[in-house]
């Protein structure tokens, strides 16, 4: 297998869904589905009356049949639910997950990354994040299941997985060491596949494992302390979409109230390259000169999101792509790293724009809630664990031991996110989730990817695009061995 020049970001809510990484994966490149929420992301497909039949055909594929139809049962609406009724949602995680829920989790990845891989041999990956821990080893084991190729997984230090990834090729039991605030002790979350599905046999593929990181540190902490190998790293400047990294050192804002970069968060490529694996830039290189500026920085090759949360094959709800397009044509475009918007503490991208979460009066008119609960804080009182969310009703958050000021400007990105694909939750109260719409600086110039006198573009137009400036290249071979 050679290394992919181009790395299609993976963005959740299931912006990067199946459709968006197989048609990357189609034109050669690396495409990635988002594992974040994927399980709630089925569910509403499921009760929409899966349209296309495409969920029902891979769950037909999933290779543990009662349990495929044990979610069908459960979720499966006939022609969908009417419009408006709020969605059936999954039960919450907790220490001792339900049987229930560690079946949905590995069926709704298998049936994401199944549906990627469909028709074609090209590889296909996985993102995933650090900070929610809990679905991460089930969500694996889906995705091993339906033969993905490649894990990404940043917003954190993801000391855990290469070793995850090595027991679940081979069905074995497994844990994961919890984050607790104020924790006395460690904490595991435990899963086994054989006590799931007892008729598993033979192994699974172990995909290639890339973190996502912001520093060489990082890098070097990680080859030092992972619990199985890494193959990689894709290197994530604070100008991405999503979350990133918070600055080295002490948190300073600028005007604007937006966390300032300095000279201690550049990356040292050259020591980076010096560790012999191979390593993808991301954030501001979604451009043909950029591109090759990080090839001849020594870089196997780019990881693109911007580009790609607005093509056509993406899972965002088509009216914001359109809106968004339309105000990056007008030149009135705007992103803001809110430091304070995300349930995870980390700064977060936001585009400004009307009916979101970043208008103030729309944010200010939700009633908060904390109902999917996957940026749930973990916390230790009294010898047990509790949940909570700084996104949640503050009263409870406060109540659970949380200060008060971490409350102040925080939204709930699990249901926000989930209505920027169109996956509304209505509330019973008539409301409904308002979206947040995240992007990286770059968003200002993807009207370089629009066809002449068109107003829409497509994954072939990015790839095309990003390729049209550079020599034909060979392939880039892979390292002789990964440490």
């Amino acid at each position: 297998m050679t290394l992919p020049k181009i790395i299609q970001g993976g963005m959740g809510v299931a912006i990067s869904d199946w459709k968006l990484a197989r048609a990357v994966a189609l034109q050669g490149q690396l495409g990635v589905v988002s594992g974040t929420g994927i399980a709630i992301v089925l569910t509403a497909r499921l009760q929409e009356g899966d349209p296309t039949g495409a969920m029902r055909r891979a769950l037909a594929a999933f290779p543990f049949q009662d349990a495929a139809q044990r979610v069908l049962d459960r979720y499966f609406v006939e022609g969908g639910i009417p419009r408006g009724q709020p969605y059936r949602r999954p039960p919450m995680w907790k220490m001792t997950p339900s049987r229930e829920l560690e079946e949905l989790t590995v069926v709704a990845n298998f049936v994401e990354v199944f549906l990627a891989k469909e028709g074609h041999d090209n590889p296909v990956g996985i993102n995933l994040l650090e900070k929610v821990q809990m679905p991460t080893m089930a969500s694996l084991y889906g995705a091993m299941l339906a033969g993905v190729d490649y894990v990404l997984m940043g917003a954190g230090i993801p000391l855990q997985i290469g070793g995850i990834l090595d027991k679940l090729a081979n069905h074995e039991p497994t844990q994961y060491r919890l984050d607790v605030l104020n924790a006395t002790g460690e904490h595991y979350l435990h899963f086994n596949p054989r006590a799931l599905f007892p008729e598993v046999s033979g192994t699974l593929k172990r995909p290639r494992f890339l973190p996502i990181i912001s520093s060489f540190v990082l890098a070097q902490a990680l080859l030092k302390r992972s619990s199985g190998r890494i193959d990689g790293f894709v290197v994530e400047l604070p100008i991405a979409g999503g979350h990133n990294a918070p600055p080295r050192g002490q948190m300073q804002l600028n005007a604007r109230g937006e966390p300032i970069y300095t000279e201690k968060d550049r990356v040292d490529l050259e020591k980076l390259a010096k560790l012999g694996l191979p390593f993808w830039l991301a954030g501001g290189y979604g451009n043909p000169d950029k591109f090759a500026e990080a090839l001849a920085l020594g870089a196997a090759g780019i990881q693109v999101g911007t580009a790609f949360a607005y093509c056509d094959e993406s899972g965002m709800d088509p009216e914001i792509k359109r809106r968004v397009i339309q105000k990056v044509l007008a030149g009135e475009i705007d992103v803001l790293t809110s430091p304070t918007v995300s349930p995870t503490g980390f700064p977060f991208k936001v585009v400004q724009l009307e009916g979101t979460i970043s208008d103030s009066s729309v944010y200010e008119a939700r009633r908060r809630v904390c109902d999917i609960g996957y940026l749930r804080h973990l916390y230790e009182q009294d010898g047990k664990i509790g949940f909570r969310c700084p996104a949640e009703p503050v009263e409870h958050y406060v109540k659970k031991g949380g200060n008060l000021e971490d409350t102040v400007g925080r939204a709930c990105l699990c249901n926000a996110l989930g209505s920027t694909t169109g996956l509304i939750q209505h509330r019973r109260d008539g409301s409904a989730e308002p979206p947040i719409v995240t992007s990286g600086d770059d968003l200002v110039n993807i009207g370089q990817f629009l066809p002449e006198g068109a107003t829409h573009y497509s994954a072939a137009d990015v790839i095309a695009k990003l390729l049209s400036k550079l020599p034909v290249l060979s392939d880039v071979p892979e390292p002789a061995a990964s440490l």
